[in-house]
């Protein structure tokens, strides 16, 4: 059993009910599920996750007033909660702020994960929040919103601006260019193969970027980019091309390899409208995509900002 359908188990045996008959108050305004770092979060998981952090706890969320008010008698009910369920105890059984699950403030656990208690409200903002961080936010699943505000937050953080997208795009891009494309051959010319297989990563790294942004997606934390992309429908071919090139990183094909990659991604980048350069190399379509941005504050970064 994966460790979401475990959680949402425990949650509606043990805590729903719990919230009915202590908290009815709170019924129409808390939510409860899990969401967060951690592979269970993901559904990654499997029979090695569980030799740590897999246990069958969950978050129940409470807006700032709720949580000054009820969030330490919540927590000591949480705590009273059955410690092991369908043979696996639960972990951290303190739930009052230093726990893994237990009883948290919305704006403070989210404000934790992305930085901001809220939606980003500007483009800069947005920008500033990494990938894997606004993953950890919308992953997981929701067992009960009696307020529906942290299932607008969550939906609100899973619509990345388009333009904030289109300048994720060029920068994932133009580093996919650099690093695949010109340093992988120039690092294995000079007889550098350490140098040669961090430019294979750098680039493996930022196509699977591309290619959750073109699903419109977030990359998760780097351990499962290819877990996740396998799922995906655009461009997961290509993703697992790349995944070959690190299986055997200085293998005498992976040039060839690199480009047959970026020649799919250029594809998926015409076919969409955003570059129409008739180069091989990524680089000019990277700024291809930058023209496409409408808002001059992220116009005049960087196109590596």
């Amino acid at each position: 059993m994966k460790g979401i359908e475990l959680s949402e188990r425990y949650f509606t045996e043990y805590g729903l009910p719990m919230l009915r008959a202590e908290f009815p108050m709170l019924l129409d305004k808390a939510a409860a599920g899990v969401c967060g770092p951690g592979s269970e979060n993901y559904g990654f998981d499997d029979e090695i996750s569980r030799d740590h952090d897999f246990d069958p706890g969950f978050y129940v969320w409470l807006n700032e007033a709720d949580y000054k008010e009820y969030g330490f008698r919540l927590a000591r009910a949480y705590d009273r909660l059955p410690e092991t369920f369908m043979g696996v105890k639960l972990i951290g059984k303190s739930a009052y702020e230093t726990a893994r699950h237990g009883v948290r403030e919305t704006g403070a656990f989210f404000s934790g994960l992305t930085g901001f208690s809220g939606v980003p409200q500007t483009n800069l903002q947005w920008l500033s929040v990494p990938s894997l961080r606004l993953a950890n936010a919308v992953n997981g699943k929701i067992f009960y919103d009696g307020g529906g505000e942290v299932t607008a937050l969550r939906e609100g953080l899973s619509k990345m601006p388009a333009d904030v997208k289109l300048k994720k795009l060029a920068r994932a891009t133009v580093f996919a260019a650099q690093a695949g494309q010109y340093n992988y051959a120039r690092a294995r010319k000079h007889g550098e193969d350490g140098a040669a297989v961090l430019s294979l990563t750098e680039f493996a790294k930022n196509l699977c970027e591309a290619v959750y942004l073109l699903n419109d997606r977030y990359c998760p934390f780097y351990k499962w980019m290819f877990a996740g992309a396998r799922t995906l429908p655009v461009l997961g071919e290509a993703v697992n091309m790349t995944e070959a090139l690190l299986k055997a990183p200085l293998a005498a094909e992976n040039e060839a390899l690199i480009e047959q990659v970026s020649a799919k991604l250029i594809a998926e980048l015409k076919a969409r409208g955003l570059s129409d350069h008739p180069s091989d190399f990524l680089e000019p379509h990277a700024y291809e995509i930058a023209e496409k941005i409408k808002d001059p504050a992220l116009r005049r970064l960087h196109i590596m900002d």
